[in-house]
């Protein structure tokens, strides 16, 4: 079923799933199938490459979407070049390592930035992630340059392939 190429958009049911995906749309996370593998930043393990199996999960959403332009050679290339880079967990532009969809807009250079979004539909930051950043330390990056999953696939650039997959489909 997964295809070289093929990016992987992700939703689930966790504390900051629900959190991004109210923020920002239908996904809280990115990733791309590459010669058998999945490459993406995580919060567990920074950037990886991981076996399909260790990826999947029962409690989530998958959704394929592919880039019929794309080169994967050298999308491959990239994305290799910043394996164990660390997780971007501030999500800020110039934070260290990567987010899962700073990390696909790095190695797939087709997407802009936009204005990160942090509400909940009643407040501009929602408790969530002023909760977050207050146990970072830091002040939200509202407004500031970024990506998420649910903007990347709206870009007119991508297709649609399969929609609300399992673990078990794959």
């Amino acid at each position: 079923m997964l295809e070289n190429g093929d990016l992987i958009f992700v939703r689930d049911e966790s504390d900051m799933g629900q959190a991004i995906q109210t923020s920002t749309g239908n996904y809280n996370h990115v990733a791309i199938y590459l010669d058998g593998m999945i490459y993406h930043a995580s919060g567990e393990f920074g950037v990886v490459c991981q076996e399909p199996a260790d990826f999947f999960e029962s409690n989530h959403l998958y959704d394929i979407y592919i880039y019929p332009e794309m080169d994967i050679q050298s999308v491959k290339e990239r994305a290799c070049k910043h394996l164990g880079a660390p997780y971007n967990a501030s999500f800020y532009p110039d934070g260290a390592g990567f987010y899962c969809s700073q990390y696909m807009a790095e190695i797939l250079s087709i997407f802009e930035t936009i204005p990160m979004k942090f509400g909940d539909g009643k407040q501009e930051i929602s408790d969530f992630w002023r909760e977050y950043y207050r146990e970072l330390a830091l002040p939200v990056p509202l407004n500031q340059p970024g990506t998420n999953p649910s903007q990347l696939a709206a870009s007119p650039l991508l297709e649609c392939k399969e929609r609300n997959l399992h673990d078990s489909d794959f």
